[in-house]
């Protein structure tokens, strides 16, 4: 008989806990944040107030994204425990239907029902709750909500896109303080879908396009209200 080796492979799908709440968190820190400081100063207002807005904006930003990914997918959390809980006390009530459930799951994907009882037999055996979890709740380790680790990723990830636009605020000489903030921001928005896309293995054009241009519509308008309503405001 051929031995069956066993090798570890690592799946892109792997990274769908920690990718989502990384990308989401850095394309906000950079877009609200570069927003916020084009609006401030294009409302014909000095470095010093255009920094002050960054710095809140980053600090009230990184804490609410924390805060709102930790109460999002906590709900995701307690939602699977729900569903987990509800099949273990299934499985220890009635595991004849059970059986014949996870029988039908096999059947449906094009297993002989004889072959699928025996595979959701030994399946079972070994443990039904896992078992069940993944081919019928479609609950997984990989997959599996972590609000934990989505709240810090999110918070520090903020962080880092909002230094961006912050930076830029500091270096750039007041005069073209605005398009500087602008140009900074597009160009690590660009990097971000870029970097996305090949964590994602999706294609880095669309990733590009879908990310910069959001951000380029968001610092339009920003600007627009701040020169619009900053004279009137002065």
């Amino acid at each position: 008989m051929r031995a069956i080796h066993h090798h570890r492979e690592r799946h892109l799908v792997e990274r769908i806990g920690w990718l989502r709440a990384a990308v989401l968190g850095a394309n906000d820190g950079i877009v609200s944040t570069g927003s916020l400081i084009v609006g401030v100063a294009a409302a014909s207002s000095g470095r010093h107030e255009a920094l002050l807005a960054g710095v809140s904006g980053l600090v009230a930003g990184a804490l609410s994204m924390a805060a709102g990914e930790y109460v999002s997918v906590s709900s995701q959390s307690d939602t699977e425990k729900a569903d987990l809980a509800r099949e273990r006390q299934e499985l220890a009530t009635m595991p004849e239907a059970e059986l014949d459930e996870l029988t039908a799951i096999y059947v449906a994907r094009g297993v002989d029902e004889p072959l699928a009882r025996q595979v959701a037999t030994q399946m079972t055996a070994t443990d039904a709750l896992s078992t069940h979890a993944r081919d019928e709740l479609g609950i997984s380790v990989t997959t599996a909500a972590r609000p934990v680790q989505a709240a810090l990723t999110s918070a520090a990830t903020f962080s880092a896109g909002a230094l961006v636009p912050l930076l830029a605020t500091l270096a750039a000489p007041q005069p073209i303080l605005v398009p500087a903030v602008g140009a900074a921001s597009v160009l690590c928005l660009a990097l971000l879908g870029a970097i996305g896309a090949q964590a994602g293995g999706a294609s880095r054009g669309r990733g590009v396009l879908r990310v910069t241009f959001w951000g380029v519509v968001a610092m339009l308008v920003t600007a627009g209200v701040g020169s619009l309503f900053g004279p009137v405001a002065g």
